[in-house]
Parts: C-alpha cells; sequence; structure tokens
C-alpha cells in the first residue's frame, strides 16, 4: 500500500472518534474535548475527508482536495472501523490488539500492533484512556464562523504529524484538521452521529478475504 494512502486512511480512522455529542454546549472546546473522552464510550455516523497538499488552502469547506466519504463505528478504548465507500472501497479495523488496513484495489491486507498504531498519535486521544495533557499539548484556539476549536500538538517529536485542531459547536465538534509532517492536511467533517449506541461485536472483528495479499508491520 503506498505511503500517502496508508496515512490518509490511518488519519481518518484515527479521527474518528471525536464525533459525539457534549452536552457542555457553551464550554470552551478544551473542556468539551474532555468531557466526550471521559463519557462516550462509543459512537458511530458517517463521515466526508478531504485531503489537501501543502500550500493549500486549509480550511473545512475550502475546494481543492480529493473527497471520500463513508462510515465509523467506535467503542473505545481501541476498537474502531472506518469505512471508506466513495470513490474507492477501504476499511480500517481495530479489533483492541491489532489494526487491519484493507485495500480491494491492491487486494492487500495490512497488519498492525495496534499499540504501535497508536502511540502519541491522534487516534490516541479519542480512543485511548490515558491523560490527554500527558502525551499531547492542548490549548485553545479561539473562535472561527461561530466555531470553539483547540488544537493539540504532540509531546514526542516523532509522532508523524505537526498538530490536530478540532472545532467544536454547540457541544458537537463539526471539524477537524490534521496537519501532518510533510506539510499536507487531513479535513473530516460528520454528520449522523449516535452516541453510545450499543454495537455489535462483529464489527470489530476482521477477517482476510480469501486470496488477498497479507503484509505483517
Amino acid at each position: 500500500m503506498h505511503p500517502s494512502r496508508l496515512s490518509s486512511m490511518l488519519a481518518g480512522a484515527a479521527f474518528a472518534a471525536s464525533v459525539l455529542v457534549s452536552p457542555l454546549s457553551h464550554a470552551g472546546a478544551l473542556d468539551q474535548l474532555r468531557d466526550f473522552v471521559s463519557t462516550t464510550k462509543s459512537a458511530r455516523g458517517e463521515f466526508t475527508q478531504r485531503q489537501i497538499r501543502a500550500g493549500g488552502n486549509q480550511q473545512a469547506g475550502a475546494a481543492g482536495g480529493a473527497q471520500t466519504s463513508g462510515s465509523f463505528a467506535f467503542s473505545r478504548p481501541g476498537r474502531f472501523r472506518w469505512e471508506v465507500s466513495k470513490p474507492f472501497a477501504q476499511t480500517v479495523v481495530a479489533d483492541g490488539e491489532r489494526l487491519w488496513l484493507h485495500d480491494p484495489d491492491l487486494n492487500q491486507v495490512t497488519v498492525r500492533r495496534l499499540a504501535d498504531s497508536l502511540g502519541s498519535s491522534p487516534a490516541a486521544i479519542l480512543f485511548g484512556t490515558s491523560d490527554i495533557e500527558r502525551d499531547f499539548s492542548v490549548r485553545e484556539a479561539g473562535t472561527r464562523d461561530g466555531v470553539e476549536w483547540l488544537e493539540a500538538q504532540p509531546r514526542q517529536a516523532d509522532s508523524g504529524f505537526e498538530r490536530i485542531s478540532i472545532g467544536f459547536r454547540r457541544g458537537l465538534p463539526e471539524a477537524m484538521e490534521v496537519r501532518d509532517a510533510f506539510g499536507q492536511t487531513t479535513v473530516l467533517s460528520f454528520r449522523g452521529i449516535e452516541r453510545n449506541p450499543k454495537l455489535a461485536p462483529d464489527a470489530f472483528r476482521f477477517a482476510p478475504p480469501k486470496g488477498a495479499d497479507v503484509v505483517e508491520q
């Protein structure tokens, strides 16, 4: 799987869990982040995602960047499913121990240890159970167009990304912007969110399709 394609898939999966409705509708973005990390154990919904190259407009809704869409589900900690349906099919599944990435076009499945894949990454904020401020430097980032923003930067220099911005409006994360170490920005938006639903265990299991090339990293 091409590194940029793998990075895009992981970026999307890493932020699926951010789509959570918080009761703190008038609180700052940081308080809302702390609230949904502590009170939301599962969620599901739909997403759109764009990746913008270095030097492009990084604001959500701006022109440019290829767009993908699909659905997600997660159960904290460490279990999630991120399925791209358009313009091509891709699936990311974490079962609590391993992370499976399936690319049907390549007929390839990439497998990683989940602990190695999360670490001090954006996914650790949203899928993990550790203290946010231990691994990330987090600050309020002001208001833009009625949306409250926060910015998180990893304390480890080798995390692979520069920063993540999360925007909240009336308790709902409305947009996320992730800038990687190569200057590319992944922008996500969410809809149809259901908070703390009962999710079938099978949603977080993955069996490689027959004949697929399985690569363990």
